[in-house]
């Protein structure tokens, strides 16, 4: 019986199958537009010199949609409230090495290597164009957080090995996108620096001289290569010639080879964005007549121990005029309107870079000028100022939400939205729990003062006038507090949780050093001592706003007993002097030589002064400086 129903059944469903193909689905309501978001009622930095307040966000996938005050909002889009919000365009980090592997050092040879390494390539292993960042790439969800939190939404990459680097890469640190949709360009630009490679051991160069000669020489064979006069393949020159139409970064590291690169660039007609090694201030009008756009580092130098009076003794002036004069550089180079973005490059931790980045503005430099430099300079120096740094229809959806001014101390970074994708820095919904209570515990009484920031609050707990250990922390609107016995020899705790939905007073469970559970109570109480510690803290900071940091003046040069300007150039008589010739004239004695425009100009016996500056040479003797030529 069960063999004859089988078959109809099976034809019946067969039947059913052919007549009908294409089944309806029941999703419940169709939704055309879920991917739409929207930010309401937030200030809005479109570009850092164009705010609009109470304003809309609207984007779509990994774009941003509008901005404005008049932005149409599609139903059924998901819309956030940020009153009180502000939203800005996250920054861009345009010169790192994120995801690159360290390279490997090569095992060190007992005598010198001379020749290169590689066949088919160029004859000096530190010059490696052909290298790309992709192909040693690998996304760094570590490091791509602690980027987020400084605000990063986009790193430039690339392979920090070798006087000729390859080309870089720029990515978003989003990392739940695919690299197909995180990876923004696989050829970002070209890098250069005045290091040699550690994978190789070939001792050329061995000076900077040798790496600015042999920079000139791969120039020279590059333009001999493309002109069709090698039979040989050389895929070095290959690439370096493909990659000239990129954007040359150049890690110069001083303002004096900033200087040096820059003309060996206008020798050969390339324009190097150079990185800077923050001394720029020192020699500031011939940094800028380089025309050169610059990334520039805010690794200040550390305060002096000046407590030790032996040690305080040994601290040089050239080094104290550092510590006082560097944090200037980005007021000073962008008061001469050097082109420059800012970079985490050379800071042990993006952690540091908003303490620096404070510092350098309470030096003066301007805030708009600072979130320029980290958003639409960087974006215009890759070539990409269509597509990042504003918050513009079309742009990539790469934005910040703060609680207020973003270059201030107390102000809390939220989310960082990279490329459309949500990333939570501080939970927005953070319960403000700041402020001195009374927490009374299984009938003992606490004094609890709490300060520090939202997020991360500090604790001092105070029981009849003895000082307790206490951590508290803040996960949204649940506190959790552990408080020390008074008795240091004891490892006893009492452990204290509260969902805090009123500031003013709360209550919540405590856990006792026996185990036993009870409930405590907190009381907000108006304490004097708190509210003037708070007073002198805001006072404190308005002071350091107001009163302006005291740069010393640069001195030539800038260390003890320099000149507060440069000597001028003068015309100079120097008489009856004995002059080394070092030319067929040999030594003459009792000779009077004239100095005009930096040259001499006449070389005789009782030469006429005019309005020369005389010097009496009398038994002196006169010479040409001596040269040394490596």
């Amino acid at each position: 019986m069960i063999k004859k129903y089988l078959i109809p059944v099976f034809v019946l469903c067969s039947l059913v199958v052919s007549a009908q193909k294409h089944f309806p689905k029941n999703d419940g309501v169709k939704n055309e537009n879920s991917n739409y978001v929207a930010f309401t009622h937030a200030t809005i930095y479109v570009t850092p010199s164009e705010v609009i307040k109470n304003a809309t966000l609207l984007i779509k996938d990994t774009k941003i949609v509008a901005s404005g005050t008049n932005v149409d909002i599609p139903n059924n889009t998901v819309i956030h409230d940020l009153t009180g919000k502000t939203i800005y365009p996250s920054f861009i980090e345009i010169y790192s090495d994120f995801g690159i592997e360290k390279p490997k050092k090569a095992n060190k040879s007992n005598s010198p290597q001379y020749d290169a390494s590689r066949e088919g390539y160029y004859w000096n292993d530190h010059i490696m164009p052909e290298q790309n960042a992709i192909a040693h790439f690998k996304f760094d969800s570590n490091a791509a957080t602690e980027l987020r939190k400084a605000g990063f939404g986009i790193v430039n990459t690339h392979v920090p090995d070798g006087i000729i680097q390859g080309t870089g890469s720029l990515i978003a640190l989003a990392p739940n996108s695919s690299d197909a949709s995180r990876i923004l360009d696989n050829r970002s630009g070209q890098y250069y620096s005045t290091k040699k490679s550690v994978t190789s051991n070939q001792a050329y160069p061995t000076s900077l001289m040798g790496t600015i000669a042999l920079l000139k020489q791969v120039n020279y064979d590059a333009t001999w290569y493309a002109n069709g006069q090698s039979e040989d393949t050389d895929l070095s020159l290959v690439a370096f010639n493909n990659n000239k139409s990129l954007v040359q970064f150049l890690d110069a590291g001083s303002k004096m080879n900033a200087l040096r690169f820059d003309k060996v660039g206008d020798e050969f007609n390339t324009q190097y964005v150079m990185v800077a090694g923050g001394d720029e201030y020192e020699m500031i009008k011939e940094i800028k007549a380089t025309n050169a756009t610059f990334i520039v580092p805010l690794n200040f130098p550390d305060a002096f121990n000046v407590e030790d009076p032996f040690l305080s003794q040994n601290i040089d002036l050239s080094d104290l005029r550092e510590w006082n004069q560097r944090p200037s550089n980005p007021k000073v180079m962008h008061e001469n309107e050097i082109p420059f973005a800012l970079t985490t490059h050379n800071l042990e931790s993006p952690k540091e870079f908003k303490d620096h980045l404070l510092k350098a503005i309470e030096y003066g430099y301007a805030k708009q000028a600072a979130l320029e430099a980290l958003t639409t300079v960087p974006a215009k120096t890759l070539g990409k100022e269509n597509s990042l740094g504003k918050l513009k229809a079309g742009y990539l959806a790469n934005f910040l939400i703060t609680s207020g001014d973003i270059f201030d101390k107390e102000t809390i970074l939220y989310e960082n939205w990279v490329i459309g994708d949500r990333h939570e820095i501080t939970p927005m919904l953070a319960t403000d729990i700041r402020g001195a209570y009374n927490f009374n515990i299984a009938g003992q009484k606490y004094h609890v003062s709490i300060s520090g920031k939202i997020d991360k609050p500090k604790s001092k707990v105070t029981i009849d006038s003895t000082k307790l250990k206490s951590e508290i922390t803040m996960n949204g609107d649940w506190m959790n507090l552990i408080i020390s016995n008074a008795d240091s020899t004891k490892q006893d705790f009492i452990r204290l949780n509260s969902k805090v939905l009123s500031t003013e007073n709360f209550n919540g469970l405590a856990i006792l050093p026996n185990g036993n559970e009870t409930r405590f109570y907190a009381i907000k109480i108006k304490d004097e001592a708190h509210l003037k510690n708070e007073k002198e803290s805001l006072k404190k900071d308005r002071d350091s706003l107001n009163n302006e940091v005291k740069i010393y003046p640069i001195t030539y040069p800038n260390e003890a007993y320099g000149f507060s300007e440069l000597p001028k150039q003068e015309t100079l008589l120097f008489k009856n002097a004995t002059v080394w010739t070092n030319e067929t004239e040999g030594i003459l004695k009792e000779t009077d030589v004239l100095i005009k425009d930096g040259k001499i100009a006449k070389i005789g016996k009782n030469l006429n002064s005019g309005n020369a500056k005389v010097i009496d040479a009398t038994g002196k003797h006169l010479t040409t400086g001596i040269i040394d030529e490596h």
